[in-house]
């Protein structure tokens, strides 16, 4: 299956749910979606699990920027 089709398949849902069960269930498919998409990342091997904690730590910086 091409990327397209998946992401016509991922927009039509998320359009189901916000039609029918408003803008709360479009947000929970959508936060679940990205769940199961980097859950099957993770399972694919295309993910390690020392890169995702990058995302949770703040940056080390120095002070603001002038």
């Amino acid at each position: 299956m091409s990327m397209a089709v998946a992401g016509l398949m991922a927009g039509m849902g998320l359009g189901f749910a916000g039609y029918f069960g408003g803008f709360g269930a479009f947000l929970l498919v959508a936060a679940l979606g990205a769940v199961g998409f980097v859950a099957g990342r993770f399972l694919d091997g295309d993910l390690e699990p020392g890169e995702f904690q990058r995302f949770l730590r703040p940056r080390d910086h120095d002070g603001p920027r002038r």
